[in-house]
């Protein structure tokens, strides 16, 4: 029997023990020791949960624990998982230790920086596996202050302005996800008369039309924040690039996603009937962002700002997928999450070599470097061929899925926002192929660069993690399909219920 408290006890139990040792050796072992026993849990949990399936359990939750918490307030330690949560704890694990890897030549205050990177994951396991909507809200505040120290001290650039305007921002959507939680306990008491912070249980009542009409713009926008909706989405270009590597591929790739999460597991489908009503404007917020965030990332010079403005325009694809409200779509949205979860963390990678090695971002100043450094040549070519969409790769899978989903909409409206959100593929392409060609390609630039090492052991592992991640989802996206499909299927019959009355 799995017991899914061990995805938060062995990362936290993980970031305790760093606090024992000095040396920064000790410290890399234990953190990468901790988050491969985390890889390694998922996946054990991935295979349990598809044979409780196979074996004909079809429970909403799968594992589930359930403890008081405080009782007055009818607060629990309340976890389970389906295949949703299960794929976003697998993005996590995944991301986590390749970003322990690439993180193993940081010796500046190395434990206090593997702590709070490890730190980290405890929120993100948390937040996933929570069926309770206030230990959903504790989880996902949990991890806000590591962002802004790990930003604030290890960071790069104008570090102390982004990681201020990236915590403020954060903690301004938490603001407005709390009084979207509070409304939602105050409007559905369960049938003792008591209020209830339980998903499940909430999700079987019918919260009032007028007081849906209030919480749902405040819970979508309050989680949006955090996967940068537009016009909330300024934090994410400044927080990226100036973060370091591990808390970029942790911000654009595990962070951005507990936005898209909330945004579909508490807005969307605890209520559905105003997520209906207002799929309209969803739809225009998001393909402004896939548009608007396409067009921002031509005019970047910054490797690093390239991929923290392309993550905006395609964590836009998710909300587009959830606003389109049909099954395929959110299945797309879903697809996207992970599929860019993955591409971004290897992306923000490859940047973080080249930086490391040549002291630079700047597209301008580098070039002919795949001669020289030819395995992150080759790592930073995948991620931004996955980035545009090329097939066989996980972003192409996520991006089709959301449009053909998106196409079944009959109406003229829903298929104009599609059209554009395929134009914007265009171009991706262009500033993906032209970033590529200028910094990989070419003449070597700087006679620097003709004496520059190429990865090394660690990097080599991290990125062939991340890249058979890549191609499992792109080649064979039907485990990860058909992972998601009844749970995905399970919020759209909620969406269809309350839309004939019953």
């Amino acid at each position: 029997m799995i017991n899914l408290s061990t995805l938060i006890i062995i990362p936290l139990l993980t970031a305790l023990a760093i606090l024992f040792f000095k040396n920064p050796k000790q410290v890399r072992v234990v953190a990468c020791a901790g988050a491969s026993l985390q890889l390694i849990l998922s996946l054990l949990l991935l295979f349990a949960y598809t044979n409780e399936r196979s074996a004909g359990n079809t429970a909403q939750m799968l594992f589930t624990e359930r403890y008081s918490w405080y009782s007055a307030f009818n607060i629990e330690y309340y976890l389970g998982v389906d295949g949703i949560s299960i794929a976003m704890i697998l993005l996590t694990s995944f991301v986590v230790l390749t970003g322990i890897l690439f993180s193993w030549n940081v010796v500046d205050k190395a434990k206090e920086f593997f702590f709070l990177l490890v730190f980290l994951s405890v929120g993100a396991y948390g937040f996933f596996l929570s069926l309770d909507l206030f230990l959903m809200f504790f989880f996902l505040e949990l991890a806000v202050i590591p962002k802004f120290l790990l930003i604030g001290i290890w960071g790069s650039g104008k570090k102390e302005y982004s990681a201020m305007k990236l915590v403020l921002m954060l903690m301004g959507g938490s603001a407005l996800v709390l009084i979207a939680l509070l409304g939602i306990y105050f409007t559905t008491p369960n049938p003792d008369g008591k209020h209830i912070y339980d998903l499940l249980s909430i999700s079987k009542q019918h919260i009032p039309m007028n007081m849906q009409m209030i919480f749902f713009p405040l819970a979508f926008l309050g989680f949006g924040v955090f996967t940068a909706i537009f016009p909330f989405h300024t934090w994410a270009p400044d927080g990226h690039s100036s973060a370091p590597t591990a808390a970029s591929m942790f911000l654009a790739g595990i962070s951005m996603k507990l936005g898209g999460y909330g945004c579909l597991r508490v807005a969307t489908y605890l209520m559905p009937e105003a997520a209906q009503e207002y799929s309209h404007v969803i739809i225009v917020l998001s393909t402004i962002a896939i548009i608007y965030g396409a067009f921002a990332t031509m005019m970047q010079k910054d490797l690093k700002y390239i991929n923290a403005y392309s993550s905006v325009s395609h964590c836009g694809f998710v909300l587009l997928g959830i606003g389109m409200l049909t099954r395929v779509s959110i299945n797309g949205a879903v697809l996207q999450m992970v599929s860019h979860g993955v591409m971004t963390a290897l992306f923000f990678a490859a940047i973080g070599m080249i930086y490391e090695r040549s002291h630079t971002r700047m597209v301008a100043d580098l070039g002919g470097l795949l001669k020289t450094i030819p395995f992150i040549s080759a790592v930073i070519f995948i991620a931004g061929l996955c980035s545009l969409g090329l097939p066989g790769l996980s972003g192409f899978v996520a991006e089709m899925t959301v449009f053909i989903g998106s196409w079944q909409n009959p109406d003229t409206f829903r298929r104009i926002a599609t059209t554009l959100g395929c134009m914007s593929l265009v171009v991706t392409a262009v500033y993906v192929l032209r970033a590529l060609g200028k910094s990989v390609m070419g003449p070597i630039t700087n006679e620097h660069y003709l004496h520059l090492k190429d990865a090394t052991w660690n990097e080599k592992l991290a990125s062939a993690i991340l890249i058979i991640a890549i191609l499992s989802i792109g080649c064979a996206p039907f485990w990860l399909n058909n992972l998601i499909s009844m749970d995905t299927h399970t919020i759209i019959n909620n969406i269809h219920r309350v839309a004939i009355g019953q």
